[in-house]
């Protein structure tokens, strides 16, 4: 028996069957903007709708397509179907990388009509990492081993309906 959510906009979404025509962009970036990244553990509020917007930021400050900049404002957007994980516990979680591809193929077709390609995963990895590190850099003074940035970033708290609002802005400046 699959069981489902109830999303921000009120559609039940079954999470481990997901079908296109209950993806909602609305609900990605409300639920986005509304957790916490590391866990709640930085010490000012950053959501994970932040965390896209600045990677989508990073891609076009880099001279990415549209295309591509689009995958990275929506490459944790499984999260709003299945929470944020932190990466420790999610090397070990038997099952997740399936439940999170699928849900994350589901969505980029929804809004590319494609998944995205090798290459253009290993770059979304590389923009990822390196957001991760000025993130920890920012919010807790620890400095991992990622790199560097080109697009002039803050890392600070801002509200959640700020952070979805700036979600949904981008999101619709690349698709209309």
């Amino acid at each position: 028996m699959a069981y489902y959510i109830t999303t921000f906009s009120g559609i039940h979404f079954y999470p481990l069957e997901p079908e296109i025509n209950g993806i909602k962009i609305e609900d990605i970036a409300h639920s986005l903007s509304m957790l916490c990244r590391a866990n709640g553990h930085y010490k000012n509020f950053y959501s994970v709708a932040d965390h896209c917007v600045d990677c989508a930021e990073e891609a076009l400050a880099r001279g990415c397509s549209d295309d591509f900049v689009l995958i990275c404002l929506l490459h944790d957007a499984a999260e709003a179907y299945i929470s944020d994980i932190p990466r420790p516990v999610k090397k070990d979680l038997e099952g997740i990388d399936e439940i999170e591809k699928r849900l994350s193929d589901t969505i980029y077709k929804a809004f590319l009509n494609r998944i995205p390609t090798e290459s253009e995963l290993r770059l979304l990895s590389e923009i990822d990492d390196a957001m991760l590190y000025h993130e920890f850099k920012t919010n807790m003074g620890e400095k991992l081993k990622y790199g560097e940035i080109k697009a002039k970033r803050t890392f600070k708290n801002i509200s959640p309906s700020a952070a979805e609002k700036e979600f949904l802005s981008i999101y619709y400046q690349l698709t209309t």
